[in-house]
């Protein structure tokens, strides 16, 4: 069926063109007289080359491009506002098209530059640690508004440091397997030869544990890492803290990260905060060893962040080092992460938006 639009829409009847399907942008391009080798066109310059109107497309004639401007927009995301912390990190409030504000975080490292993106507006999982947990979810963020953040903070990377970005973690605010669609075609639009082009090995997918859409990334063979959100080596313990872990037991996360290993060979990461008196003691530590034998992995200890609205604490470092050597001499692969941007909010578990929304 053909594309069909008015030949004058009023403004509120634009359609975004990053919703259009390259069908339906060719049968438009066909539709007003135009040659159909345009919509590849446009394409590129919305993906590959990250064109933010229509004027930038300098090869596509005037009127063409008036055509464009008449029917569609482009809801791109802008910076509001950056923040610079002592260690290097840049933190970023992105104002999406709607005046709702999201976060995202560049961080620098010696061998790698890393973004921390987010996938909603605010988050519905309420966990007791995170502050974007305290925050109500608006909305889930589009696929284009999930890549666009990535497009500033590689153009960040590359002013403040001269270097490309290499690294990208669904992180930030929001539990991406809840916006399924939209992270997964986010990633296909960042690792696609005509999009940003960036190898799927670098890019990683958190989440705090929904069993079915873990299976469901391996069904789908998602080319993206995976990352669970664990901070907790029992049930008793995690459901006191992430409250979705009572309809996603460990169990019904063993069998679906069992089954995600099985399908697609890939290793899992654990990140595993350590709370001062909750969490940091040897049984823990053990427990937690049992876990790293459900399937190949690696564990990141992760510094805790205090936030305004919970009262844990950062567990003692002689703490974290004895935790990390319990498991290290008993040959589980174990990281100890370091907090950046902590001074900015721009920390693990800190994105909370206090940037508020601008006026549209």
């Amino acid at each position: 069926m053909l594309f069909e639009l008015p030949l004058a829409p009023t403004p509120s009847a634009k359609r975004d063109i990053r919703k259009t399907s390259p069908d339906d942008l060719k049968a438009f391009m066909v539709e007003h007289g135009e040659k159909p080798f345009r919509a590849k066109q446009v394409s590129e310059w919305l993906w590959k080359n990250t064109a933010g109107s229509f004027e930038e497309m300098n090869n596509i004639s005037l009127a063409t491009r008036e055509l464009l401007a008449a029917h569609f927009v482009i809801n791109g995301v802008a910076v509001q506002n950056q923040q610079l912390s002592a260690d290097g990190t840049i933190k970023s409030a992105f104002r999406l098209h709607d005046g709702n504000v999201v976060e995202g975080v560049l961080i620098p490292h010696d061998t790698r530059m890393t973004a921390c993106i987010s996938s909603q507006v605010g988050c519905s999982l309420t966990c007791k640690f995170c502050a974007t947990g305290y925050m109500d979810r608006k909305r889930n963020l589009d696929a284009a508004e999930i890549y666009d953040q990535v497009v500033r903070i590689r153009e960040q990377c590359e002013a403040q440091y001269g270097t490309p970005l290499t690294n990208i973690v669904y992180m930030g605010m929001g539990e991406p397997l809840l916006n399924y669609a939209n992270v997964v075609e986010s990633v296909r639009r960042i690792t696609a030869p005509d999009g940003l082009n960036m190898a799927p090995r670098r890019i990683t997918i958190s989440t705090a544990g929904i069993a079915k859409m873990i299976k469901k990334l391996a069904d789908d063979d998602v080319k993206a890492n995976l990352a669970l959100s664990l901070h907790a080596p029992n049930d008793t313990k995690r459901n006191e803290i992430m409250p979705i872990n009572e309809a996603n037991s460990l169990a019904a996360l063993k069998e679906a990260l069992q089954y995600y290993h099985e399908k697609t060979g890939r290793k899992v990461t654990y990140e595993y905060i350590v709370f001062d008196g909750f969490n940091d003691t040897l049984q823990d530590a053990a427990e937690l060893h049992v876990i790293s034998k459900w399937l190949p992995c690696k564990i990141n200890l992760i510094e805790y962040n205090p936030i305004e609205n919970a009262s844990y604490q950062n567990a003692e470092a002689d703490k974290i080092t004895a935790f990390h050597k319990y498991l290290a001499d008993r040959g589980v692969q174990t990281n100890i992460r370091r907090s950046r941007g902590k001074d900015i909010d721009a920390a693990c578990g800190q994105l909370a938006g206090k940037e508020k929304a601008a006026a549209a």
